[in-house]
């Protein structure tokens, strides 16, 4: 009897410790890399908050997440470029977009013995670019830095290798303001590059400027904080030139606060006001209009809710804007549609 008696405790208890990894629920998810420090971060908290939720990001690239969730294969796919209506019928489920955060691309480069902000104008950056600025003391970047002597040496351009919303947004910049790039290059996640080598991810592109002398690149702000680079102000629509940072990223995002369409598609590039940064984005998390699995549908709406409540506080820390408040409070209202 005490032998039956302990192999129930036994079977008990193990039962007990099996129990709570059988009721998690995987949750994953893919896609851009400008939002990935956030997103890590807001997944950790909220599996820390409810253990049973697994939330799995890989940072892909807004192109390759967004081919996978419209393949089935993801529960959430982030992008930096909201669909076009053509490519959103493209989704079985049908499809939502969701903001986040707002965030900012920024010019940076490798120049030896200049640690200065270098001022950058939208023609300037298109003709790097695409090859037509190849020095640094071209005199189109020496007029609008004063000062600063500029090294006679080649310009080693860094551009992304994959399908990328960080792309989409300096290309929105650049068609909106530079009417000989919209007609070379134009506007997309993957372009015709002219010039320079290919990185992969906004890690990539900070991995290689960082260690090439005169080298020059874009990224999505946090990755040149954290790496320690150096990055320039870009010339807004006031003419002036601004330093991007959560207070001028959040002035972007107040252009549009007040009339954010209702599938929170929209571009907030090259934005009104004279300390707005210009080359500013929100960035999405798309999730399938129609979720099956009812659990997974909770634990999907639950941590959206979340992210646009709670969430919005861990923005700052990490060189992002949180979304203004209207946004947000629209944001958390439409979780509602997941049907």
């Amino acid at each position: 009897m005490r032998r039956a008696a302990r192999s129930l405790i036994c079977a008990a208890s193990l039962a007990m410790l099996i129990q709570p990894a059988l009721s998690q629920v995987l949750i994953n998810g893919a896609g851009a890399t400008f939002p990935y420090p956030i997103y890590a971060r807001w997944f950790d908290e909220y599996h820390r908050l409810h253990p049973q939720a697994l939330l799995n990001y890989q940072s892909v690239g807004s192109g390759a997440g967004l081919r996978q969730l419209r393949a089935g294969v993801l529960d959430l796919g982030a992008s930096d470029m909201p669909l076009t209506d053509a490519d959103a019928a493209l989704f079985p489920n049908g499809v939502l977009h969701f903001p986040t955060v707002v965030g900012a691309v920024v010019p940076t480069y490798n120049i030896p013995g200049i640690n200065k902000e270098l001022n950058f104008t939208a023609e300037a950056l298109a003709g790097i670019l695409t090859g037509k600025i190849v020095n640094w003391s071209d005199p189109a970047l020496a007029a609008v830095n004063p000062g600063i002597r500029l090294p006679d040496a080649g310009i080693a351009v860094v551009h992304r290798s994959d399908g990328s919303g960080t792309t989409y947004v300096l290309s929105d910049f650049l068609s909106k303001t530079s009417p000989e790039w919209r007609a070379a290059m134009g506007r997309g996640t993957s372009l015709g590059w002219r010039t320079g080598i290919g990185a992969k991810g906004n890690e990539g592109v900070a991995g290689i400027v960082k260690q090439m002398p005169f080298s020059f690149g874009y990224v999505e702000l946090i990755y040149a904080v954290q790496n320690r680079m150096a990055y320039g102000r870009v010339r807004n629509s006031s003419g002036k030139f601004i330093k991007a940072g959560t207070s001028s990223i959040r002035l972007a995002a107040a252009s549009v606060a007040d009339s954010m369409p209702g599938d929170f598609r929209v571009s907030i590039t090259n934005p009104p006001g004279k300390d707005a940064y210009p080359i500013s984005s929100y960035t999405w998390l798309l999730t399938p209009a129609k979720i099956a699995d009812p659990e997974k549908k909770r634990i999907i709406v639950d941590f959206l809710k979340w992210m646009l409540s709670q969430g919005q506080s861990m923005a700052e820390t990490l060189g992002y804007a949180p979304l203004p408040q209207p946004v947000a409070a629209k944001a958390r209202a439409a979780c509602d549609r997941l049907r």
